[in-house]
């Protein structure tokens, strides 16, 4: 498996989907990548030369913030949002929607499956009595 940035990505898959599997880029930032070192999208990962490889590496790793350095960037910025009081970093260190969001229903992903009504998170039970 080629690794580029300390992650492995599927040799099976094309360069661009492969790309994909790096924290920080998409297809669309693979998509210009693979445009500006003129190494065909169709190539499969497995397909690439150890130059073209080399040259990806080089490319990525210097020019894109990507895996633990965005993760450190993106983690400042909630804090900071935070610590100034910011409504979004009070939505951040509750646990709720950020984006403007409904809450009152369709907020499961955030908030856990917390039923607010008597009875309608329960379990049905396993015996009858």
């Amino acid at each position: 498996m080629p690794r580029i940035a300390g992650v492995n990505i599927p040799e099976n898959k094309k360069i661009i989907f492969s790309l994909a599997y790096i924290y920080g880029l998409g297809r669309s930032q693979a998509k210009k990548i693979t445009a500006s070192l003129k190494i065909n999208p169709d190539k499969r990962a497995s397909e690439l030369s150890a130059e073209e490889l080399n040259r990806l590496k080089d490319l990525v790793e210097k020019n894109y913030k990507i895996e633990g350095e965005l993760k450190r960037i993106v983690q400042g910025n909630i804090k900071r949002l935070r610590e100034i009081g910011a409504y979004r970093g009070y939505r951040h260190s509750r646990g709720l929607p950020v984006r403007g969001q409904r809450t009152k229903t369709n907020s499961r992903t955030r908030r856990g499956n917390v039923r607010k009504t008597v009875g309608s998170g329960r379990k049905k039970s396993a015996e009858k009595t």
